[in-house]
């Protein structure tokens, strides 16, 4: 479901519209006329989120982010072109400007601010995963420390530049000065017209965006980091129909996606709060769950979204953490060897296959003997037609070290010779692994982080072993983080009978199914 953006972004955002002018305790940078320079926190403020409504359930759905990023470094930006599927479009921005037009496009400006604004934080991160980074904030809190979950390019954790951090967590002090912003503009025959934010749109017959048919409303709105954002209006229901079919197959029988439609909406509402930084619940892409054109649902998705419309699973009375990958290579995964997270009672690992055949196997896995059984053996798990129920990949030192070198763990003449498995979890996945340079030097990847910056292995089920001097193999099972509800499992056992509440049980054990209390 998680993935980090593309290393390519990164060179063009470099903070969006913030320039980093003090990066440490001891590299502060004086500000020229102090008195024109106010100090606002740790970000730039968005609209804040509101919570889903009890009546609607609408969901704030980030489809196009990061608008105008480019401004600051005088590069052009996008437009950003709204085209109707029908009927005009209606914009109205702020200060009460329309526009109606079947077609309407948004350009972006830089404007120099007479009084730049600075911010102060400690930045804690990168993470491989919002999960990750919502534990430390969780650790956080209960050291009454109060912080700011954000995603510029990879998840970080943001707190106020006058607070102490505890010695144990390493941090980066940072002073940011904004001296420009990003607006919006109208462009037409009539000229350029300067919008101001929040902008509304409604599109009455639907936006036509990405080859897809949107029906909103939706607003274009700031972020936390200076640029903007398409977000779409949606209600719950109608989101379920742009995310199950992409998620587990439009084709997939009817048990296998009406599971798939509880867990989505289960994760929406839990997950409500993971975009608040910038104003919405959630964006569209793996950082989230996969959503797109939701006019290309078909008659039997909706149908499983509407025969369980509002139901999710909760655990002592709250939504739960429903996280969900294509295949776990035969065993599932405890939630904590994928993130740095506590342990739940219903994600904890077990073995995914008949009783016939799981009375075969031997657990933990943790043990490297076991698991290479289980690994080359033949598997009579759930699921195992899955093209990467078993997989193969190598890697060399060059692609290691420029991958290393990608996610800024070393610099570029790091030159790797060694790859040791450190610890695995009881499913046998990796939690660590430690990649030595020849130079003495040595590098650890833990947890989401391994497949984040390790980007051709599937899953962090496998076993390594060096073919030849500086190429590596790696043997392994599953597609994605392996903690819950496999889809290749689920598909399989829902071919054979089982019911929704059946697969679900099997998946989540002791949860609760039903409509939020």
């Amino acid at each position: 479901m998680i993935k980090s953006y593309l290393q390519a972004q990164k060179s063009f955002f470099v903070w969006g519209l913030l320039l980093l002018i003090g990066v440490s305790h001891s590299n502060q940078v004086s500000i020229a006329n102090p008195r024109k320079v106010k100090f606002f926190g740790t970000h730039q403020a968005p609209p804040e989120t509101p919570l889903i409504s009890s009546e609607k359930n609408v969901l704030l759905v980030g489809i196009k982010p990061y608008l105008g990023k480019e401004i600051i470094n005088d590069l052009k930006s996008p437009t950003l072109r709204l085209v109707s599927n029908g009927r005009n479009l209606i914009l109205k921005d702020a200060d009460g400007v329309i526009r109606k037009a079947k077609e309407i496009n948004i350009g972006w400006r830089a404007k120099q601010l007479l009084n730049p604004k600075v911010f102060v934080r400690h930045k804690i991160g990168p993470f491989a995963s919002f999960e990750s980074a919502e534990r430390l904030a969780n650790d956080l809190k209960d050291k009454s420390i109060k912080s700011t979950i954000a995603h510029p390019f990879d998840w970080e954790v943001w707190v106020s530049g006058d607070t102490e951090i505890p010695a144990s967590i390493k941090a980066t002090y940072q002073k940011i000065k904004v001296s420009k912003i990003v607006f919006p503009y109208l462009d037409g025959n009539d000229g350029k017209i300067a919008l101001k934010g929040p902008i509304s749109l409604q599109a009455p017959d639907g936006l036509r965006w990405e080859q897809g048919i949107y029906l909103g409303p939706f607003s274009i709105q700031s972020d936390a980091y200076g640029s903007w954002t398409l977000v779409e209006h949606v209600p719950i229901e109608r989101y379920l129909n742009g995310v199950v079919p992409y998620e587990i197959g439009a084709s997939s029988p009817e048990a296998a996606l009406a599971a798939q439609a509880i867990l989505a909406r289960t994760w929406a509402i839990a997950n409500s709060h993971r975009f608040k930084v910038d104003g919405y619940n959630l964006c569209h892409d793996t950082q989230c769950q996969v959503y797109k054109d939701p006019s290309n649902v078909n008659l039997k998705i909706k149908t499983a979204i509407q025969k369980t419309s509002g139901k999710i699973l909760t655990w002592n009375k709250k939504p739960i953490n429903t996280v969900y990958h294509a295949t776990n290579g035969g065993v599932m995964a405890s939630v904590d060897e994928a993130w740095s997270i506590n342990q739940v009672p219903y994600l904890q690992t077990r073995l995914d296959g008949p009783k016939q055949w799981t009375r075969s196997v031997d657990l933990p896995l943790s043990n490297e003997k076991y698991l290479k059984s289980f690994l080359f053996s033949k598997s009579e798990a759930f699921g195992s037609d899955h093209p990467l129920f078993r997989w193969e990949r190598t890697l060399d030192a060059s692609q290691i070290s420029k991958q290393l070198n990608q996610a800024k763990k070393v610099g570029s003449s790091f030159d790797p010779n060694k790859i040791e498995v450190v610890s695995r979890g009881s499913s046998g996945r990796v939690t660590s692994l430690k990649i030595n340079g020849k130079s003495g030097s040595e590098i650890f990847l833990k947890l989401d982080d391994i497949r984040r910056v390790l980007r051709k292995l599937p899953s962090t089920l496998f076993v390594v072993k060096e073919i030849k001097e500086g190429k590596w193999l790696f043997s392994g099972g599953g597609f994605g983080h392996g903690a819950g509800m496999s889809q290749s499992g689920a598909i399989e056992l829902a071919k054979n009978g089982w019911t929704t509440k059946q697969i679900l049980s099997h998946y989540y054990p002791k949860t609760k199914y039903g409509f939020l209390p």
